[in-house]
């Protein structure tokens, strides 16, 4: 017997967690997540088994061998297509009623307005060393008060920070300008993880090479980072239980069994944090 499509039907084991008047209003947000990669396609999905109805996707690359290991969408039948279509073939197999808007460029200083417009909340995606839209994207977050959250994948463990509207902006907690260009991925990494759990069972060192773009990645990490902003953003959109925002983050290592409640006031700019970066740049020969 054929089965026809029932969005209650559908979502309804999420209910007990959620009260039904509570997944009908996930089922008229509106999600944006630039980048469908590694943590990005996982978000997709999960947000599309949370009831999210509404989306808008960014995503200009293609899947390649090196993304198998990480990435929801990385198949041999998918190798050299479009990460935007496979991942929103994807997401309408799981709810045909969804309601998409594709951005094919990627994300970028002509289309970012249109990428926010009507956005209940942004869900970073894009990869670690997209810099320039990534500052762009939470700029204009900023700008439009538009909740921005972003989870990094870091070795078997995740890394929360949210942005709240009317809190610590995302330039003045990782005050990239602080710095020469070339120590941008080291602030970056400092600023997400200041715990730094995972470097303590790192075993090949020599695979982190922040000047050449290059870094190891596990797919626990990702599916770690996947559930953590699902609950970040069920909390936010449903205004539920209490937001954690930048300054303020937290790092769970799955491997190391341990959380890290994360809190450096001013951002990159605290002391401890000043002392951390100094260390790693020298360790990275900056």
């Amino acid at each position: 017997m054929q089965l026809s499509f029932n969005y209650q039907e559908a979502f309804s084991r999420n209910i007990g967690w959620l009260t039904k008047q509570e997944q009908q209003q996930l089922r008229h947000k509106r999600v944006a997540i630039a980048g469908l990669g590694g943590v990005g396609g996982v978000h997709l999905l999960t947000l599309c088994r949370l009831g999210i109805g509404k989306f808008h996707l960014a995503d200009f690359d293609v899947f390649d061998l090196v993304n198998f290991n990480r990435q929801a969408g990385a198949t041999v039948s998918t190798l050299g297509h479009s990460k935007l279509e496979t991942m929103v073939r994807q997401a309408r197999d799981i709810n045909p009623e969804l309601e998409i808007k594709e951005f094919s460029d990627g994300l970028t200083a002509q289309n970012v307005d249109d990428f926010l417009n009507d956005v209940d909340i942004y869900i970073d995606g894009l990869d670690f060393f997209a810099f320039q839209a990534r500052r762009l994207v939470f700029a204009a977050c900023t700008e439009r008060r538009i909740p921005a959250v972003t989870v990094a994948p870091l070795g078997m463990g995740a890394a929360m920070l949210n942005f709240q509207p009317g809190g610590m902006s995302f330039d003045n907690y990782f005050c990239f300008d602080d710095g020469s260009e070339a120590e941008i991925p080291v602030r970056f990494l400092m600023g997400l993880a200041p715990a730094r759990i995972q470097m303590t069972y790192l075993v090949d060192p020599s695979a982190i090479d922040l000047g050449n773009h290059k870094g190891p990645s596990t797919i626990m990490a990702c599916q770690l980072c996947a559930g953590i902003a699902a609950t970040e953003t069920l909390k936010t959109l449903l205004k539920r239980g209490p937001i954690r925002a930048a300054p303020k983050g937290y790092h769970f290592d799955a491997y190391r069994n341990k959380l890290a409640l994360t809190w450096r006031p001013g951002g990159n700019r605290n002391l401890l944090q000043q002392f951390f970066i100094a260390l790693a740049k020298y360790k990275s020969g900056l």
